[in-house]
């Protein structure tokens, strides 16, 4: 039982792996991508994929035979061959053979995305009996909302409280509590768990930008439309959008907002034709709402419709007891990416950080654990390591491009200059890390 369904893309062809595993990413999937049917059932060895999409030409093993394989690895697992029109009758073998379903070169993002959607509700019924007979007893995805506080409790019951039911939820609380993640906590607890959760962030885009990202666009609607585009409202269906920094978007996108939340239905910038997506609506916002009501900056009926359940998530200090545990599990993620020995948190330093406010709380926590363990070159973070106090405005240490270069230096080496893995585990797209690297002038040493 899983948040999200797995995929993994099986062809020789870098291009195609590079645009199916974006597509997937953006659809809200967990992908990984093999470049040949030897490398793929290695990876089905260590772990299993609920979506296999397979190339039927490739080198050495071809995709049929890798299907007759993969299924005396895991039979559950739903296989769909990719093809071009010359090889549909081997297509056609291979659904003989036991394969969901077949799609032919160029690919249609839509077509494809509606294929795997097909997919996935095969693989939801698969569960359904089971969701029917047991309720949740514990909570599910919430591996990184750490700590043991009265505070963090009280917060977590109300996630499983408000995860069977369908009601709009907004998440207030300071930047850098972790909203996002108690929305996730929320989707994945819920019975739409085997669909997507879509995640916007609102405040980071125009009122165009963010029409079309919601609703999607028909090719020519503007310029720069070079493609039919689905929208997030649209890749939500059955599954969960998660609007961040609700409180930004303008008057005019709050009425077009209120008529989906009420209607679930839309249409596409450029388009007349609606529609219609089942979606739940999570919202997160670290502004005053209701004070945005009152002096008229955020529509009331909207307000009313989003804030059917709120959660308020608590800042670092009211949660001091958490703050060691919250280090602790911080260091041992960045020494396990960085591959670094698990080092430790000097007494000293550990004191004052539960000492310290933390402004800007679990996020500001968490960079100034992640800049020690890079500036940091003992077995222990030291008092001197952390940016406390006065230290906070020395800027003379290390500047913050320096920092980003050490880093982007570590994971390539941790990955052997490896770019796709790279860029995932950096969480950037393959074209901004070759960027990153033109600009910091890193070279791979032999």
């Amino acid at each position: 039982m899983k948040e999200k369904v797995s995929i993994l893309v099986v062809d020789d062809e870098e291009s195609v792996r590079d645009s199916l595993y974006n597509w997937f990413i953006d659809d809200g999937y967990d992908v990984e991508c093999a470049e040949n049917a030897k490398k793929a059932l290695t990876m089905l060895e260590s772990r299993d994929f609920d979506i296999i999409l397979a190339d039927i030409k490739m080198p050495g093993m071809d995709g049929l035979e890798m299907q007759r394989r993969i299924k005396t690895l895991n039979k559950d697992s739903i296989i769909i061959i990719m093809t071009a029109f010359a090889s549909v009758d081997t297509a056609v073998q291979a659904l003989k053979e036991g394969a969901f379903d077949y799609v032919t070169k160029p690919f249609d993002p839509d077509d494809l995305t509606y294929l795997i959607r097909n997919a996935s509700n095969q693989i939801a019924l698969k569960f359904e009996n089971e969701n029917l007979k047991n309720k949740i007893s514990t909570l599910e995805n919430v591996e990184d909302i750490i700590g043991e506080s009265e505070a963090l409790k009280k917060l977590l019951k109300e996630v499983e409280s408000v995860a069977q039911s369908n009601s709009s939820v907004i998440i207030t609380g300071e930047s850098g509590t972790g909203k996002e993640l108690i929305a996730r906590a929320i989707h994945a607890n819920s019975p739409r768990k085997f669909f997507p959760m879509i995640s916007v962030h609102c405040g980071a885009l125009t009122e165009s930008l963010l029409e079309s990202e919601l609703f999607g666009h028909e090719k020519g609607a503007f310029t720069g439309a070079t493609f039919n585009r689905k929208g997030r409202f649209e890749m939500a269906d059955g599954g969960t959008i998660f609007l961040d920094e609700i409180g930004t978007i303008s008057a005019k996108m709050q009425i077009e907002l209120l008529r989906v939340l009420e209607t679930k239905t839309f249409v596409r910038v450029g388009d007349n034709k609606e529609i219609h997506s089942d979606f739940r609506v999570i919202c997160a916002t670290n502004r005053d709402l209701k004070s945005m009501v009152v002096n008229g900056t955020f529509r009331e009926d909207l307000y009313y419709r989003l804030n059917v359940v709120n959660i308020k998530v608590p800042p670092l200090r009211e949660r001091v007891e958490d703050i060691p545990l919250l280090a602790i599990h911080f260091v041992k993620k960045y020494c396990t990416s960085m591959s670094r020995d698990l080092i430790s948190i000097d007494p000293a330093a550990l004191k004052q950080l539960e000492e310290f406010e933390f402004p800007g709380n679990v996020r500001e926590l968490e960079n100034m654990i992640e800049r020690a363990i890079v500036i940091g070159n003992g077995k222990e973070i030291r008092l001197k390591d952390l940016p406390l106090g006065k230290e906070r405005s020395n800027t003379s240490i290390e500047s913050l491009e320096d920092l980003e270069k050490k880093h982007i230096q570590i994971i390539l080496e941790k990955y052997q200059w490896n770019i796709s893995r790279s860029a995932k585990a950096l969480k950037v797209d393959r074209a901004t890390l070759y960027n990153k690297i033109k600009k910091h002038k890193l070279k791979q040493e032999n």
